[in-house]
């Protein structure tokens, strides 16, 4: 069994195989070759945090994964990271430990970041270029840099919006200084409209979006509604756009962006699989003028896909 740090496993890390793995990983889950129990729920209202528990492995793959995730936001506030925690790996046919990754909650923002990435990648127009952060945390960070990992024949132009400005401004700063084209909106209503994809990375409550601020076209990966009572879109956004995606539906329509939607209007028939998009049994987005939004809650799949990628790293004679 192998016992890794998180500066061990960043040492390690091969972005590339990691978005590969995360890809079969979606198409497994959207083919039903997976096993991916019920999430593990915990809030602590009263410090702004809450804990998952998530477990999950793919069909015909050498481990499965028990993840814990912890995101409590006001720790920045107090000099700490909102996230943390540690995933744990086993031998799919023998039941034993493989690894302790402790990741300190960098894998899971990893495997957010990237899956958010192959979402943006997968629908938005083609040719983007002028793309949105919603939110000024980790999110930020990890989704415009493997967006622009993804795309590397295509130079971004990253706008970031955040409630405290001098909070977006660090983030565009943090951006600008690993060579990402990063500059603040300090308007969201006109940063939207001026958007071909737009990410959403908040714990907002209370929808940040309307309606009739996406101009037709518009792509939006929404990450930030992960528990109970978080959404980021309005509801009659998500009800009007042209093609709705998730990773999973039913924690998508259970706790995600669509939730409400799903309460309010009974969209589960509308929404396609991610893993269905991306292996092409779902054509996607069908013209340039179609609003297009993608829910992605997290899947343990993601957790177990990027784990053994950090394994096969590590140890490439274990597997």
């Amino acid at each position: 069994m192998i016992d890794l740090n998180k500066s061990q496993i960043k040492a390690r890390f091969d972005l590339t195989a990691a978005a590969q793995a995360i890809e079969i990983a979606y198409i497994a889950s959207a083919e039903g070759r997976v096993q991916a129990p019920p999430v593990t729920y915990l809030g602590f209202d009263a410090a702004n945090g809450d804990c998952h528990v998530k477990t999950g492995h793919v069909l015909g793959t050498e481990g499965f994964v028990i993840k814990v995730a912890t995101g409590f936001y006001d720790n920045p506030a107090k000099g700490l990271p909102s996230s943390n925690g540690l995933n744990l790996m086993f031998s799919a046919t023998t039941g034993a430990p493989l690894a302790i990754l402790r990741d300190e909650g960098w894998l899971t923002d990893m495997r957010t970041g990237l899956g958010g990435a192959l979402a943006s990648r997968a629908l938005g127009v083609d040719g983007f270029e002028r793309v949105l952060i919603v939110g000024t945390g980790l999110q930020c960070r990890f989704q415009a840099r493997c967006l622009q990992a993804l795309l590397p024949e295509r130079k971004l132009t990253f706008t970031t919006w955040g409630r405290d400005a001098a909070k977006a401004e660090a983030a565009a700063g943090d951006l600008g200084a690993e060579g990402l084209n990063a500059t603040v909106a300090p308007d969201l209503e006109t940063a939207c409209r001026a958007a071909q994809v737009i990410i959403t990375t908040t714990p907002a409550k209370t929808p940040l979006i309307a309606r009739n601020w996406i101009a037709p076209g518009t792509h939006i990966t929404a990450v930030g509604a992960d528990s109970p009572g978080k959404q980021e879109l309005a509801t009659d956004l998500v009800t009007s756009a042209d093609l709705l995606v998730c990773d999973l539906a039913a924690q998508s329509l259970h706790h995600g962006e669509f939730a409400t939607a799903e309460a309010e209007a009974g969209i589960a028939e509308d929404v396609a699989a991610l893993g269905s998009v991306l292996s092409g049994a779902h054509p996607g987005r069908a013209d340039e003028a179609q609003i297009t939004i993608a829910d992605l809650t997290g899947l343990a799949v993601q957790d177990a896909a990027i784990s053994l990628a950090v394994l096969h790293a590590a140890h490439p004679d274990l597997t």
